[in-house]
């Protein structure tokens, strides 16, 4: 019964992702990946490889935990409430939020300086699939999709702050590790695939008695026979009957 309800990618798309993801970082360990080789590195000929393979890198053991449980969460939902289109909002935001970082200028925003920077880390296809998620359910308006959007709200949309430079909020004495940027890409490139693929998947479903010219023949009978046998349902009530009880709603009404 659980496999006609689950779906097999919705198991196995995750589990590749992290497979991936947990080999890059070995291979990272071992000096493989080493100083920036693999990540994005803004408006510089070296930086483009990394939008490939920087959502395989990470920083530290912390890092790789803190993306792999939100990762493998999006990309179920993903794949089991949108099969249809999983596969290339998954590719799609993938190299479209890396390319996206790569063309942003890092910039400090406090003084406007230039930044030599390396970004890695899955946190960028995150934010992809949480605002997918969230604007699907919003575009098509189908409930069982739009309690998805809740859920993601719900668990994750405390991720909306990681779209601002932490130096916003409070006076830091270097700067931020994390990426805001990845983030912010992260977050309008799932959004525009949300909106792109609003008319894709699963539809709302229409009952036929929905459309205008809907007739049938045994309704129309079962509602005749209904009239025949119930005439009094039909009676118009006499006028006595009827101000009487006009009067005791009136009545009612003062009360």
């Amino acid at each position: 019964m659980i496999k006609n309800i689950i779906h097999k990618k919705a198991v196995f798309a995750p589990l590749i992702m992290l497979a991936a993801m947990w080999l890059g970082f070995f291979l990272q360990s071992i000096g493989f990946f080493s100083s920036c080789f693999g990540a994005i590195i803004p408006l510089l000929p070296e930086g483009l490889l990394g939008i490939i393979t920087s959502p395989l890198l990470h920083g530290g053991i912390d890092h790789i935990v803190g993306n792999s449980i939100p990762i493998t969460v999006l990309m179920f939902l993903l794949y089991q409430f949108y099969s249809e289109v999983a596969t290339k909002v998954f590719i799609m935001g993938w190299l479209s939020t890396g390319l996206l970082l790569w063309l942003l200028p890092p910039i400090d925003m406090m003084t406007g300086e230039y930044l030599y920077t390396c970004t890695i880390g899955a946190s960028g296809v995150v934010y992809v699939l949480a605002f997918f998620l969230f604007f699907s359910g919003v575009f098509r308006w189908n409930m069982k999709l739009l309690t998805i959007s809740l859920l993601v709200v719900l668990y994750y949309g405390s991720l909306i702050w990681g779209m601002f430079p932490e130096e916003l909020f409070y006076t830091m004495e270097e700067p931020s590790k994390i990426s805001w940027q990845a983030h912010l890409s992260g977050a309008l490139m799932g959004s525009a695939m949300a909106y792109i693929f609003k008319s894709s998947g699963e539809k709302k479903k229409k009952f036929i008695w929905e459309f205008p010219n809907y007739y049938s023949e045994k309704d129309d009978k079962l509602w005749q026979d209904y009239k025949e046998n119930h005439p009094e349902d039909f009676m118009e009530l006499p006028y006595k009957k009827r101000d009487d009880i006009w009067d005791h709603l009136e009545e009612l009404r003062r009360k």
